[in-house]
């Protein structure tokens, strides 16, 4: 069954930070109910059935394209999410982020010229000690 969410607004009328409240609200429930110790794959499943369920456009597994040069690689490089267009979702299942995890979610903010991404560790305990805000820019 959906989790499902009373919205204010429709999902494309929301700013980014709105976006990234309802994605941990949601993260937060699935965790939840599911604890640590699933598969990425599995909590990706699950953050995307939920967030379509509640009428987000979801992109996932989106190549990110880098350039340089004339040299187009389209390879290498791939959001896990990224919702309405505006933020960009990372998902681990590990026991700890480690300093690059943030490096490379800032480096798809900077190829995508969006602004904010979340990394979410679902391998955590807890997993508010799991979530990161990266920026890129200004909000």
């Amino acid at each position: 069954m959906p989790i499902v969410l009373q919205l204010t607004k429709r999902p494309s009328e929301m700013n980014e930070n709105e976006l990234a409240q309802i994605v941990v609200e949601i993260g937060f429930q699935i965790h939840r109910k599911w604890g640590p110790g699933l598969l990425e794959s599995v909590y990706e499943a699950l953050m995307v059935y939920h967030l379509k369920s509640n009428g987000f456009f979801v992109e996932q597994q989106k190549e990110i394209p880098f350039e340089e040069d004339g040299i187009k690689l389209t390879t290498g490089f791939r959001a896990d999410i990224i919702v309405e267009r505006k933020l960009i979702v990372e998902l681990k299942s590990i026991e700890r982020h480690a300093p690059v995890h943030c490096k490379i979610l800032l480096t798809y903010l900077r190829l995508t010229d969006l602004k904010l991404g979340l990394l979410m560790n679902f391998g955590e305990a807890l997993l508010r000690d799991g979530i990161k805000r990266v920026i890129c820019g200004y909000l």
